[in-house]
């Protein structure tokens, strides 16, 4: 995709307001439970980080994608929880605030493991060759995008906490625009390469999506969570920032690549579903215990 000036001010603004609408939910309180309940944290991290970058190069290698749509969902993998997490754990009785805390302290660690992935991803799939690492400016920029208006967003929610309830909804509708106008811009730019390669990214983020939830609820099960943390943790592994990802696969001043914009378009469609038939599946099993925390 060309750089344009809309392009230039649209994409930034979309991550921004995101952010701030994220930010607007935070409060210190949130990151100090990161302290007194280290052991789902840390489960959850090692689900996020470790196991699904390596699950998703195994199905993304397995069905030979092209290189920017493995890059695409490569970056998906990398990307920290979406804030719909949130509310599908709120509809299945899962813990809440465990899914603000691990989707502020992976949108921390998203900070040096995107860079990562990224440099990866094009190593491998382009070649050594054709390789466009992300530099220092651009790590800069993501941070500066991404973190400082969560910080302008707690900090409303600390002093003004009626005008942070008030801007929740209008914000969050914002939100909703910028994705709605990114993802039908992506689709457009690569229609041909929707057609062609559709299938096969449906299914392969349909299994990604699926793999994504399992890990998420059968690993801190097999690690003696309660019901409610794994169903927090499962919706926050199995739910990823695909807005993130498509901001920074279309953005001019980051990767300028629509077509790596695909996966996680695909990705948030198929995740909302599937998601939602697990809140069904997980309240038909009957309302998760509230236990101690671990």
């Amino acid at each position: 995709m060309q750089s344009s000036a809309v392009f230039s001010i649209l994409l930034p603004m979309a991550l921004v307001v995101i952010m701030l609408g994220l930010g607007l939910s935070l409060t210190v309180e949130d990151f100090r439970k990161v302290i007194s309940r280290p052991k789902p944290i840390v489960v959850a991290l090692v689900c996020q980080t470790l196991i699904l970058p390596i699950i998703c190069f195994g199905i993304v290698y397995a069905s030979a994608l092209p290189a920017a749509i493995a890059v695409g969902m490569m970056l998906l993998a990398a990307s920290p929880g979406g804030s719909s997490a949130n509310l599908y754990s709120h509809l299945a009785g899962g813990d809440v605030a465990l899914n603000i805390t691990l989707t502020t302290i992976n949108t921390v660690l998203a900070l040096a493991t995107l860079p990562i992935i990224v440099n990866f991803s094009l190593m491998f799939f382009y070649g050594e060759g054709k390789v466009i690492p992300l530099q220092i400016d651009k790590v800069l920029q993501i941070f500066g995008l991404v973190l400082v208006p969560v910080a302008i967003g707690m900090l409303v929610r600390n002093r003004y906490p009626g005008l942070a309830v008030a801007l929740d909804k209008p914000v969050k509708i914002l939100s909703s625009v910028f994705l709605a106008g990114i993802v039908l811009v992506a689709l457009i730019q690569e229609w041909s390469t929707l057609v062609t390669w559709g299938p096969v990214i449906g299914l392969a983020t349909l299994v990604f999506n699926l793999v994504s939830l399992a890990i998420g609820y059968g690993v801190p099960r097999l690690m003696r969570l309660d019901r409610r943390q794994a169903i927090a943790i499962c919706m926050e592994v199995g739910i990823h920032n695909s807005t993130l990802v498509i901001a920074i696969a279309m953005s001019p001043t980051l990767l300028n690549n629509s077509e790596m914009a695909i996966p996680p378009a695909i990705y948030g469609l198929i995740a909302y579903i599937t998601a939602a038939v697990v809140v069904v599946l997980i309240k038909r099993g009957g309302p998760p215990a509230r236990t101690a925390a671990a």
